[in-house]
């Protein structure tokens, strides 16, 4: 297979987009990769073995672009990890991060996978009130299109039924 940029040479990396539930092949060599700054496709070579880690970090470099450092990098309060070593790394030093690099990581997820909240499984015996509460967030959005739309009757539905899920989840 064949570059689809260049269309000269071998296509060594593959990716695969899905925004919004729309998919999208790139067949790419390591050059037009490079240019395209995906990420960086070259290994280092002389006996360093391969890191996911890195490789993962490389997703989120030409994020960084969009957040120019300001004098004092954004780091987080717990650890001490600053957002330009997290996208070097590709991890965060702890589950703080998460809240102290928010307002970065929500564009970056929103592009890369369509949305910033969950959907994935949830363990069906511990994953109770992640269920009651992934539910409430799909009502609530549900709520708002329905105002937006000015269908009240469904509006009214909708929040009745966030109302009850919600004493459902203060109870348990």
């Amino acid at each position: 297979m064949m570059c689809d940029e260049c269309k000269k040479r071998p296509a060594t990396v593959h990716i695969t987009k899905i925004i919004n539930g729309e998919k999208t092949l790139l067949h790419l060599c390591e050059q037009c990769a490079r240019e395209k700054s995906i990420f960086d496709v070259s290994f280092n070579l002389e006996g360093e073995p391969f890191s996911m880690q890195k490789f993962l970090a490389g997703f989120f470099e030409p994020f960084m672009r969009e957040f120019p450092e300001k004098s004092q990098p954004l780091s987080c309060d717990r650890c001490g990890l600053t957002f330009p070593r997290f996208s070097q790394i590709g991890r965060f030093g702890c589950s703080h991060c998460y809240e102290a690099f928010k307002g970065q990581l929500d564009p970056m997820l929103r592009r890369l996978h369509g949305k910033t909240y969950h959907v994935g499984k949830v363990p069906k015996r511990r994953g109770g009130k992640i269920r009651i509460k992934s539910e409430i967030e799909r009502l609530k959005r549900e709520l708002q299109e329905a105002v937006n739309a000015e269908e009240y009757e469904r509006a009214a539905v909708l929040r009745d039924k966030i109302r009850e899920l919600e004493q459902k989840l203060g109870r348990s």
